[in-house]
């Protein structure tokens, strides 16, 4: 490891970890808020749950260098447009949170449901009082999941010119220097870490209501 040249990069590597912290949160974010109505709908689509979800699913198969290079000459951007990582990666959040919703609501006991109806709750409030919250500990494990696997899928993004930590890989590949490599592995590792810590962290206030074993 050359600390001296890490030293002498500090500010160009800080603002590649910010373009990825960006490129990792802001996709999981934006397919969160699509994933929650979108679960709802699928969930009480009963008949054909299997066959949408099975449909998202296959959204995931796609390469994601393929889907960098193709969305430029569907969103009518251009190849180096940040556009493409966030709405790619936020397909692939998507059709990974829209069953992770599913699932959840899956996992509230119907008795909570009946009991809900019979002190009075309307459907909505019965949702955002009773259902979601008792569906937060499986969506928040999505979530994770989803998470980890984006700051790794951003690395990718370096193929096609975006800045995150992605392009210390190529740097040192196309260097011969295995320094920025090694540098990118463990800012990718560290900042995979501490995003699944603090969503861990969030979800167990969110849900302070449970046993801490079962929270665990």
């Amino acid at each position: 490891m050359r600390f001296d040249w890490l030293w002498g990069q500090k500010e160009a590597i800080f603002n590649l970890l910010c373009w990825h912290l960006y490129l990792s949160v802001v996709p999981v974010l934006i397919g969160l808020i699509l994933a929650i109505p979108a679960g709802i709908l699928i969930y009480r689509a009963a008949h054909i749950k299997h066959l949408i979800l099975n449909i998202l699913g296959l959204l995931y198969t796609i390469p994601s260098l393929a889907l960098f290079v193709l969305l430029p000459g569907i969103l009518g951007t251009k190849i180096l447009d940040t556009l493409n990582v966030v709405v790619a990666l936020t397909l692939y959040a998507f059709s990974l949170l829209a069953r992770t919703v599913c699932d959840g609501l899956d996992s509230v006991p119907e008795d909570t449901r009946q009991a809900a109806v019979a002190l009075g709750y309307r459907p909505l409030q019965r949702f955002f009082r009773v259902e979601l919250p008792l569906a937060v500990p499986v969506i928040a494990s999505g979530m994770r999941v989803v998470l980890v696997s984006n700051v790794s899928i951003v690395s990718i993004a370096a193929v096609v010119g975006m800045p995150q930590l992605g392009a210390l890989f190529t740097q040192g590949f196309q260097l011969h220097f295995l320094t920025p490599i090694i540098a990118g592995i463990v800012l990718c590792i560290a900042l995979a870490l501490i995003l699944d810590n603090l969503l861990l962290l969030g979800a167990n206030k969110i849900t302070a209501w449970k046993p801490k074993r079962s929270a665990r």
